[in-house]
């Protein structure tokens, strides 16, 4: 079980990362308006969930995994191209539905590790619930912003 967990908390390890990196960029190209403010609030959040992931992936002995936090870093790099924004924020839109997909992700995550934490003493101690209830208002709070810019973005 070790390999496959190790495996499933280093590819949820690359994705915050990764939404890191987009909340940051949204951040900086937004940081006059409510939505950098919003960006810069939830990139705290996000990285607080990644540090208590990277606390399980120690306790498993699994550590982080270098490799595919830099591959991430690397393709939000490269995402930034296709997500720049034009005059009506597509760009935008589309990094905060990403962020939206990798929030439920993270939800998800929580979820199953909460279920297997019965059977693996590595995995208790958390409060899944509280996790998963966090998510939750993520990807509400997300969500409220995406069709905000989304009536602009696709006209």
């Amino acid at each position: 079980m070790t390999d496959t967990l190790a495996t499933y908390l280093h590819d949820h390890l690359a994705g915050a990362e990764h939404a890191l990196e987009t909340l940051q960029n949204i951040g900086e190209r937004h940081a006059n308006e409510p939505l950098g403010q919003f960006a810069a609030e939830l990139h705290g959040e996000i990285d607080a969930d990644r540090n208590v992931l990277r606390g399980l992936a120690e306790r498993i002995g699994a550590g982080s995994s270098k490799v595919k936090e830099m591959g991430a870093w690397v393709s939000e790099k490269m995402s930034r191209i296709k997500l720049n924004d034009s005059a009506n924020g597509f760009g935008t839109f589309e990094a905060l539905e990403f962020l939206e997909l990798g929030i439920r992700g993270k939800r998800l995550l929580w979820v199953v590790l909460g279920e297997a934490a019965a059977n693996d003493e590595r995995l208790q101690g958390l409060d899944y619930g509280k996790l998963v209830e966090r998510a939750e208002t993520q990807e509400v709070q997300v969500e409220k912003r995406r069709l905000q810019i989304g009536r602009t973005a696709l006209r």
